[in-house]
């Protein structure tokens, strides 16, 4: 059997107890104890200035919310996945077929919502119970916990001796500062139940932050949020995205571009009021809840693609006029994508994209979510885009890099070890 390995490092000093220092390797840190007495022999002086105890290989869980498809948060996942190779993935509902072989390539437990009828389709239904089943994960034998935050995940009970980091895409949107526009947009029945199910929500999410030992945000923006609903700190740490799987392009068209999810809060509406009106090409590539809505109402000039393959989508990000950007988002990575392609971005001037847009070097801002302010900032933009140069939008993508993601998060479980 292979000897266990040590370390050694100075020991801690306690007062008012006689000299000895002993080191159970089952009950943590060796004591440095008061030197009032002498040594009992030569060896107790070498156990006063060190101490010792059993080093085990670290075990890490991720605890992510649900994976159900591959979105931001999952990309971040593969990469924390990529860091921590060996780390198990703990989540509410899990559809293999939906995820990367990044993510089935690890082992992954479920809480009890997986059971529930139609979770896979509906686990939006089942939130009201993800705080109890978060709460009933056993992560015994874990040393570091890494909860990757926008659903319900960092609730859960850690061990004494683990580590607990969240990074936190958002604190949970739909019921603390955008709840007001989820209401708006929700059914009828899910409007009567949310003022009491979010009242209850909130008091166990604010709760749960206590049991996290560091956050990380995405944003300066999310940083902002998680100080106004939990009153905790956190470092800054912006996603991953791989630039180096976009191009540019020598061709590019007239046709403007929007990607994202067709639902209320990302305001796909003033998009296709405002170029109904303004007469210029526009492909709007997204699916959701307002898909019929919105292709109702579009003009013969607003495409509207549920989906474009990641080739094709790569190939419309490089030959686009710019991006229009008309959410108010978390981080964004959509508009870093199309800066890595070498083009431009129109952005809704709140939220994470202050964190990535630069006025008159790889985009611009417009200031209010209207039609109207959209238009003017469409305006603006033809004036400004025979200036821009496309290096300059790909220089400034290259600082979200995975590298850069990674630093962070090291620095950060380095951070927390030292505590």
């Amino acid at each position: 059997m292979p000897m266990p390995e040590y370390d050694v490092s100075p020991v801690r000093h306690v007062s008012g107890v006689s000299d000895v220092a002993t080191q159970n390797p089952a009950r943590g840190p060796a004591v440095r104890l008061d030197s009032r007495d002498k040594p009992l022999h030569a060896a107790s002086e070498v156990l006063a200035k060190r101490r010792f105890h059993y080093k085990r290989p670290q075990r890490t869980a991720i605890i992510h919310y649900w994976l159900v498809g591959m979105r931001g948060g999952e990309r971040v996942l593969e990469q924390l996945l990529k860091m921590f190779p060996d780390a198990d993935i703990f989540t509410h509902v899990y559809n293999p077929d939906a995820v990367s072989d990044v993510i089935r390539r690890h082992k992954v437990h479920t809480t009890f919502i997986q059971k529930m009828p139609g979770s896979i389709r509906h686990y939006q239904r089942y939130l009201p119970l993800m705080p109890m089943a978060l709460e009933q994960l056993d992560l015994r034998g874990y040393d570091l916990i890494i909860s990757s935050e926008s659903g319900p995940s960092k609730g859960v009970i850690v061990p004494p001796g683990a580590n607990h980091i969240c990074y936190c895409h958002s604190p949970m949107r739909y019921i603390w500062d955008q709840y007001p526009d989820y209401l708006r947009y929700a059914g009828r029945a899910t409007r009567f139940a949310m003022p009491w199910l979010t009242h209850f929500l909130r008091s166990w999410d604010f709760a749960s932050s206590a049991r996290v030992d560091h956050f990380i945000a995405n944003s300066t923006f999310v940083q902002r949020r998680i100080q106004k609903s939990y009153r905790r700190d956190s470092a800054l740490v912006h996603p991953p995205v791989d630039t180096s799987l976009f191009h540019s392009s020598d061709e590019v068209s007239d046709r403007y571009l929007w990607v994202g999810q067709l639902t209320g809060y990302k305001r796909p509406d003033i998009a296709v009021e405002a170029f109904n009106k303004l007469g210029l090409p526009l492909l709007m590539v997204g699916d959701g809840a307002l898909m019929r809505e919105l292709k109702a109402k579009a003009k013969p000039n607003v495409t509207i693609a549920p989906r474009l393959g990641f080739d094709e989508l790569r190939h419309a990000y490089a030959t686009c006029r710019g991006l229009i950007f008309t959410a108010e988002e978390d981080f964004g990575m959509v508009p870093v994508e199309v800066m890595a392609s070498g083009r431009p971005v129109l952005a809704y001037g709140v939220g994470g994209c202050r964190d990535t847009v630069i006025p008159g070097v790889n985009g611009l801002f417009f200031h209010e979510q209207t039609v109207d302010s959209l238009i003017e900032g469409v305006a603006q933009f033809e004036a400004w885009v025979p200036e821009f140069n496309p290096q300059d939008a790909i220089r400034s993508a290259e600082r979200f890099a995975p590298e850069r993601f990674e630093e962070g998060i090291r620095a950060a479980v380095r951070a927390v070890a030292d505590l």
